[in-house]
């Protein structure tokens, strides 16, 4: 936050013409009038894609594994070495793309992977965070001490 920001910041504040944080679904009015909300929903939505985006890739840019043999050979890496024994330097170079190409490949399905794991996760927990926050500002009287709100920050 620039010094000017800040400087308007408090200024507002001084106003009296701050928005308020408030937590999904605590307090007067729920969730409807909020600024910032995530939705658990949405992460899932993400999460999901991203999985199903790791299956798809898997299946098909598999270049190195396509048209197998029953060695294991795929028709590419077949057609680099039938390249290279007739001493023609495109062999080398094919192999070399196909190493090229898996490499990436696995990057971007571990990628993929991660984000879907953890986008799981992240639904999962902020669902349980949510659930005890809430319970226990339901359960106290009163207004809700900053101490007890910096507990939630870790």
């Amino acid at each position: 936050m620039a010094w000017e920001e800040w400087e308007r910041a408090k200024a507002a504040t001084a106003e009296g013409r701050v928005a308020r944080m408030r937590l999904n679904e605590a307090g007067p009015g729920g969730a409807g009038d909020l600024d910032l909300v995530v939705y658990q929903d949405d992460l899932g939505a993400v999460g999901h894609e991203a999985f199903v985006l790791h299956g798809e890739l898997r299946k098909r840019a598999d270049i190195a594994g396509a048209g197998a043999d029953k060695n294991g050979s795929g028709s590419t890496m077949r057609a680099a070495a039938e390249l290279r024994s007739h001493d023609l330097g495109l062999g080398a170079e094919l192999e070399s793309t196909v190493e090229v190409w898996t490499s990436q490949v696995k990057h971007v399905l571990q990628a993929c992977a991660h984000i879907s794991n953890h986008l799981d996760y992240s639904k999962k927990l902020y669902a349980e965070e949510d659930a005890k926050i809430a319970a226990e500002i339901r359960g106290r009287t009163g207004t809700l001490p900053v101490s007890v709100l910096n507990d939630y920050f870790k």
